[in-house]
């Protein structure tokens, strides 16, 4: 039923009536709890009209100013109802519900809600409501998939289930997400999608999207629920020749959402806890894979040849380093070799022995700098190989 609250005192077009004519009804609390015996008066353009509720709770006004502003009023057990402000219709009536009684319904729901919600939970079950539903639609050629769920308990309190309620999506599932307008008690994590309880009666929201890759024009959806679903329905945006079918199927048809998109639709009877639905989409738009995995495996190459570069550039030039501070050192070691000679701290014999060494020492070193096995040509000048020392 209806929010009361959303459409008391609101006039609805009622072209069944006859032109001009003005339906009241008059309910307690909630539609259905007529008011017989009512008198309810319409005011119109200065002029009023009344009537009386029948057995339906309803009053009929007739003879009203086309074109005028007007009000529907009545007064139950002391409190004043009042309808918005609607114009008498030329063509076809009006229909108008005035709700006794609201206020204290709806604090009366208020102070129920509260106290189921201080009150421990029962030990119960949940179901997948009626409204449940499973949606496919195609994204830049990628089949993505909503499940929009309402996890529903029937009690009239909080119900714990002994664990949570926990949705294990098919392996194959990627980028699953809770979308906004759930429970904020439910949690994804890769694969899985967790509800904590307890759960509140009536009914709690609970909305999934992931999408589901495929490389061929078949696929298979197969999803388990972990609690009863009470009734199958699945759509899936018709593309080009795609095909549906599910063995849990009873009926098939195919209607345009508001945006004016086909979609295929698949129901059927409820699904026991436990029970995977299965759908098998035939014809999907499917593209080659082989172009992707070359470009993968190219862009691996590209990214090892430039580790490698890179590797070797840098090893080079530790190399180089490293031979540099060798050719300094030995140099060092050459020029103070020259000063003990010279201020006779060291004999001949000692001398000639270690200044042979040194040079050997450098030649390779410059030969291993300037790429050659063999640098003795650079440093056999007139002089015995001094000038670089």
């Amino acid at each position: 039923m209806p929010d009361p609250s959303m459409i008391a005192g609101r006039a609805l077009p009622a072209p069944e009536l006859p032109d001009g004519v003005v339906s009241v009804r008059v309910v307690r609390e909630a539609i259905g709890n007529d008011l017989p015996g009512q008198t309810v008066t319409v005011t119109a353009g200065g002029a009023s009209a009344s009537g009386t509720t029948g057995e339906d709770g309803r009053a009929t006004i007739s003879g009203l100013p086309v074109g005028a502003e007007a009000t529907a009023e009545a007064t139950v057990d002391g409190e004043s109802l009042v309808s918005y402000a609607f114009e008498v219709p030329s063509s076809g009536g009006i229909r108008i519900i005035l709700i006794a009684g609201m206020e204290e319904a709806a604090a009366r729901k208020a102070a129920e809600e509260t106290a189921a919600a201080a009150a421990p939970p029962l030990q119960g079950t949940v179901v997948l409501g009626g409204d449940s539903r499973v949606v496919m639609e195609f994204r830049d050629d990628e089949l993505t998939v909503f499940y929009v769920l309402e996890i529903v308990n029937t009690a009239r309190r909080r119900v714990d289930i002994g664990g949570p309620l926990v949705f294990d999506l098919p392996d194959e599932a990627q980028g699953a997400t809770v979308l906004e307008g759930s429970t904020p008690n439910a949690t994804v994590r890769d694969d899985r999608v967790t509800v904590t309880g307890p759960f509140a009666a009536g009914g709690t929201p609970l909305q999934i999207a992931y999408r589901l890759p495929h490389s061929t024009d078949t696929l298979t959806l197969t999803q388990p629920w972990p609690a009863r679903l009470e009734q199958v329905l699945v759509m899936v945006q018709k593309l080009g020749g795609l095909q549906m079918s599910s063995p849990q199927f009873t009926e098939q048809d195919e209607a345009r959402a508001g945006t004016g998109v086909p979609f295929m639709l698949g129901g059927g009877l409820a699904l026991p806890e436990g029970e995977p639905l299965v759908v098998r989409l035939t014809g999907l738009p499917a593209h080659p894979q082989w172009p992707h995995r070359v470009a993968l495996g190219l862009a691996g190459a590209v990214v090892v040849i430039a580790i490698w570069i890179s590797w070797g550039t840098g090893r080079a030039a530790g190399a180089t380093k490293r031979l540099a501070s060798r050719r300094e050192s030995l140099l060092g070691e050459l020029v103070k070799l020259e000063e003990q000679r010279r201020a006779g701290r060291v004999d001949g014999g000692r001398y000639a022995t270690r200044r042979q060494r040194l040079v050997a020492d450098l030649e390779r070193v410059y030969g291993e700098l300037d790429g050659s096995s063999n640098a003795g040509p650079a440093l056999s000048r007139p002089g015995g190989g001094e000038a670089p020392a």
